[in-house]
């Protein structure tokens, strides 16, 4: 399997239950070490893997908080390069109102290092809100038809579907982005479609602007809306048609300070 992986492209690496498996995987030069569950209290055991210097991503499905810590504080203390800690429900399949997704950023926090997801739900919605919440590492089950049946069959993702998990979980990354208030370029293009000051009547040059022949609609060449109770009252400084963007060179006075 780790020959035709690497005959694909495909970055391989599995879980040990024992120190005979690290040493298996070692000779195989697996590039990083998946603890279950099951073992995140095994100590010995991800002291012995994180020895091999690479690595570890370790599921926290039943660890309470001090059992995390105890698990990553081994992990590095005995060399590992690098722990990422999964997020994890061990019950399969795992119903969406025990995801608890919200525990992926707390888990951050409190762990100060990287946070994943170990998925067992149906489906990708939890592993996207997953990431939407900060998850950098998904992991899910995969079989080739859940039709042929097993253990974990019933929440693992067909290749089709895979394929939409990772591309979903891609994009909800990307859409993260950051905060920000300003005008982004790929908007510039819809600023002519918001609502500005035109005169809707025609206007002689000293004649007052009034709600009669000044409103707000679209295209926005004039002024903003914003402005439309600066410029009442005040009278026009030349003749303005119908149909034209109002401007601060044709109201008298011209744009308050």
């Amino acid at each position: 399997i780790f020959a035709r992986a690497r005959e694909r492209g495909v970055t391989i690496f599995s879980s040990p239950f024992d120190e005979t498996a690290v040493d298996l995987l070692a000779g195989l030069d697996a590039p990083a070490y998946k603890i279950a569950s099951f073992e995140a209290v095994d100590l010995p055991l991800i002291r012995y893997a994180a020895a091999k210097g690479k690595p570890l991503i370790i599921s926290t499905g039943m660890a309470n908080e001090a059992e995390m810590i105890a698990a990553r504080d081994a992990a590095l203390s005995a060399g590992a390069q690098g722990v990422v800690m999964l997020h994890c429900v061990s019950s399969y399949p795992a119903t969406f109102g025990d995801a608890n997704v919200r525990t992926i950023p707390d888990m951050a926090q409190r762990l100060s290092t990287v946070i994943g997801l170990s998925d067992h739900t149906p489906g990708s919605a939890a592993s996207v809100a997953a990431v939407a919440l900060g998850a950098c590492v998904i992991e899910k089950h995969f079989t080739l038809a859940r039709a042929d049946g097993g253990p974990d069959a019933a929440f693992s993702l067909e290749p089709a579907e895979f394929t939409a998990l990772v591309r979903d979980c891609k994009d909800a990354w990307s859409a993260l982005g950051r905060a920000h208030y300003d005008i982004l370029g790929s908007e510039r293009g819809s600023l002519l479609f918001r609502r500005s000051l035109y005169v809707t009547a025609d206007v002689k040059a000293g004649e007052p602007l009034s709600r009669a022949n000044v409103r707000s609609i679209r295209p926005g060449n004039g002024l903003a809306p914003v402005h439309l109770d600066a410029v009442l009252g005040r009278t026009a400084t030349r003749d303005i048609a119908r149909g034209e963007p109002l401007a601060w060179d044709m109201v008298a006075g011209g744009q308050p300070a």
